[in-house]
């Protein structure tokens, strides 16, 4: 049965990432129907949406919720089965829906992200992405072509359609019923991270994320924080802890949660090490605002439907940090999963 797609790209002032990539994206999405949600911006994006990109539907948030709450917000007014969370940096190739859409088959599939390359150098993976995400068991983050700093060559060596832990928000495509039904972004998290948190209690519902890397897309990335600026340091941190102590349930929250506090603090000192102190204060506020958090009741624990206190299988049993920094696996490829 054929599904509904609506392609959705949140904008706040980028009107000039808008002329650059929206033409591919209309001109290779003809069986969708493409939105931009706007998140108050002050440039002429609407204006330039009105006057030159006519045959998309412009929705405008009443104000800027960054990117988990602009999502949250403008996908109320959107009614198709399936949603493709795209940002705005990201270039489109002919065909990159149809293998996508595909994976839908599966109706325990419930998201899915294409092979997502660097666009301003397209032979490389994308850091944000790449060609699908994994956690560790401490929920350090790392992807099929990218671990930690060490950014891959695209070579063909990941183009099996997988499951995956976490599917990229810089293109994924979900099911707007288990978006929904999942309680959509988790709005404390403002930005980063956010996408992984997603999946997570998606796959604590019973279903799966995919990446099929028949489709591809080239994103330019890091046009809203990159990854040298501090404020990016301080979401990643901040979230990483909220994402861990949410979704962890049983008495092994406590002992892991104090090592990964433990690697994290290594990590500041590190930054501090090396000259970079706005970093090393980054991660010691991600950490105060955390437990401010904590004590508040703002964090909510996600109540887990299917697996209870089981972890999702694509979860990496051993440390991400030791195998990379102690063990020199700096590729997919040479990981023990």
């Amino acid at each position: 049965m054929t599904k509904s797609i609506a392609v959705c790209i949140l904008n706040y002032n980028g009107a000039q990432l808008l002329r650059q990539f929206l033409p591919s994206v209309i001109q290779f999405s003809p069986q969708a129907k493409v939105y931009i949600i706007d998140n108050q911006s002050t440039d002429d994006s609407c204006e330039l949406l009105r006057n030159e990109f006519a045959e998309t539907c412009l929705i405008i948030n009443d104000d800027n919720y960054g990117f988990t709450g602009g999502y949250n917000h403008g996908l109320k007014s959107v009614n198709e089965e399936l949603i493709v969370l795209l940002n705005s940096d990201v270039e489109v190739t002919e065909g990159w829906l149809k293998p996508l859409i595909t994976s839908f088959e599966d109706e325990k599939v419930a998201a899915c992200q294409p092979k997502i390359l660097a666009q301003r150098q397209k032979e490389l993976f994308e850091y944000a992405g790449a060609c699908g995400g994994y956690i560790d068991w401490l929920g350090y983050p790392y992807c099929r072509g990218r671990i930690f700093e060490t950014i891959e060559a695209d070579k063909g060596q990941y183009d099996q359609a997988t499951q995956i832990f976490w599917a990229s928000g810089a293109c994924m495509v979900v099911r707007k019923d288990v978006f929904e039904e999942v309680g959509g972004f988790d709005l404390s998290f403002f930005a980063h991270m956010e996408e992984i948190d997603l999946c997570w209690r998606i796959q604590s519902s019973g279903y799966k994320v995919m990446c099929n890397p028949a489709s591809i897309v080239y994103h330019v990335g890091g046009e809203t924080l990159s990854r040298e600026n501090p404020r990016k340091t301080y979401f990643n941190f901040r979230n990483s802890a909220t994402m861990l102590y949410k979704n962890t349930y049983g008495s092994s929250i406590y002992w892991k949660f104090s090592l990964k506090m433990l690697l994290d603090l290594v990590a500041a000192f590190k930054f501090w090490k090396d000259n970079t102190f706005d970093h090393f204060k980054a991660v010691v506020l991600a950490y105060i605002h955390f437990f401010r958090d904590l004590g508040g009741k703002r964090i909510t624990k996600y109540e887990q439907i299917v697996r209870g206190n089981q972890l999702p299988t694509t979860v990496n049993p051993r440390l991400i940090v030791i195998q990379y920094y102690l063990m020199g696996r700096k590729k997919f490829t040479n990981l023990k999963n």
